[in-house]
């Protein structure tokens, strides 16, 4: 039976690609956004090769120029990039294998508001998942 989070990351909504209605969280009113589903978030993720991060300003920047858009809803991300993050928990609990996960600690790291949101063991997890794959837990320059 899937979990509040794994039913999340399922819901079948689209991605929608729009222009920006108003001056909002960075970005300017006309631009052109991709607004991501879950599902495109998770898709997306899983593409990432072992041992390469990306951060999640590039995540955000790959993903709107995937889609022929000039940006990427922050907003939106942070929520979806969050379902992905505990829909990879809920099935680690459930007996996944790492290589069975989205690997979203490809893009969490200790830099990263959604990190800080995931329950103390789900932390311990991802930067575990991060050392394993020889990946720093802070991205360069981050303070």
């Amino acid at each position: 039976m899937p979990t509040a989070w794994t039913d999340k990351l399922r819901n079948g909504r689209s991605h929608q690609v729009k222009p920006v209605p108003i001056d909002i969280a960075g970005m300017k009113a006309g631009q052109v956004m991709l607004v991501p589903s879950p599902q495109l978030v998770d898709a997306f993720i899983r593409r990432l090769p072992e041992g390469h991060a990306m951060t999640l300003p590039e995540l955000r920047q790959a993903m709107a120029r995937r889609h022929r858009a000039e940006v990427t809803c922050p907003i939106t991300m942070g929520f979806h990039l969050r379902i992905v993050a505990e829909a990879a928990w809920e099935m680690h609990n459930a007996g996944a294998k790492p290589a069975d996960l989205t690997p979203v600690w490809r893009v969490l790291d200790d830099a990263s508001p959604t990190l800080k949101k995931l329950p103390a063991p789900a932390v311990a997890f991802m930067r575990a998942r991060r050392r394993a794959e020889g990946l720093p837990a802070r991205p360069s320059g981050a303070l």
